[in-house]
C-alpha cells in the first residue's frame, strides 16, 4: 500500500473512533452546562399602584388626592368650644380671608381646615384664651364652572362626589355639536393652575372649570 493512501485510511480511522466520544462528552457536560450557566436578568417593571378615594388621576393634574385647599367662594363653619359668641359660619371672601371676632382677617387661600383650625387656635392664644379647642370644616364648598357646548353655561353650587357627567347634567346636558371626548378640566393648586384633558367619569373638586370643546364631524 502506498504511504498516502495508507496515511488517509488512518485518518478516516481516527476521527471515526473520536466522534462517539465528542457525542458522549456533549451529552455529560450538556445538563451540567445548563445547571451552571448564567441566567440573563430581565428588567419587570413594577405594576403601577394606584391611590385609594378614586380613579387614577390624568397625567398633569396633581393634587387629586390632596387635602382640600379653601379659597374664596368656601363658607366655613368654625367652632370654640365654650366660647358661643365666636362660633359662627364665615365665608372665604375674594382675598382669601375670613373675619373673626377678636382675632379681626385671617388668611385662610390655600390652607387645609386643619390648617386654619390650628392658625385661630394660635390668635387666640395669644392674649384672648388660655387654652382654646377649635373645629373647622367646609359648610358649603365655593362653586364650580361649566363651559362651552353645553345647554346652559355657568357657575353651579359643587356637589360633594359629583364628576364631570354629573356637572354636564346640571348645566343641562350636552349641546348637539358636543364632544364628549374633548373634555378639558382646569384646576388651581398650590397657586398654579392645570388644564387637561379628562372622561366624563372623572371626579370633580370645588372651583374647577369644565369646558366641553365643540366636535368637527
Amino acid at each position: 500500500m502506498r504511504p498516502k493512501a495508507h496515511f488517509r485510511r488512518l485518518t478516516v480511522l481516527f476521527a471515526a473512533l473520536a466522534l462517539p466520544a465528542c457525542v458522549h462528552d456533549q451529552a455529560a457536560i450538556s445538563p451540567a452546562a445548563l445547571e451552571t450557566a448564567p441566567v440573563e436578568q430581565v428588567a419587570v417593571q413594577a405594576p403601577m399602584v394606584v391611590p385609594a378615594g378614586g380613579p387614577y388621576a390624568p397625567a398633569g393634574l396633581t393634587g387629586y388626592d390632596a387635602p382640600y385647599q379653601l379659597d374664596a367662594g368656601d363658607r366655613l363653619r368654625v367652632q370654640v368650644f365654650g366660647q358661643e359668641g365666636l362660633t359662627n359660619s364665615y365665608i372665604v371672601d375674594a382675598s382669601g380671608n375670613i373675619s373673626m371676632t377678636l382675632i379681626g382677617s385671617v388668611p385662610v387661600r390655600g390652607l387645609t381646615t386643619a390648617q386654619v383650625s390650628r392658625a385661630i387656635a394660635d390668635r387666640l392664644r395669644a392674649g384672648y384664651i388660655r387654652n382654646p379647642h377649635v373645629s373647622v370644616e367646609v359648610e358649603v364648598y365655593r362653586p364650580f364652572f361649566i363651559l362651552g357646548e353645553v345647554n346652559a353655561p355657568g357657575q353651579y353650587p359643587y356637589v360633594p362626589n359629583m364628576t364631570v357627567e354629573a356637572a354636564v347634567a346640571i348645566a343641562g346636558g350636552y349641546a348637539p355639536r358636543a364632544s364628549k371626548s374633548d373634555i378639558l378640566l382646569a384646576r388651581s393648586y398650590n397657586g398654579e393652575t392645570m388644564r387637561v384633558r379628562v372622561q366624563p367619569d372623572m371626579p370633580m373638586r370645588p372651583g374647577d372649570t369644565i369646558t366641553v370643546r365643540e366636535r368637527w364631524f
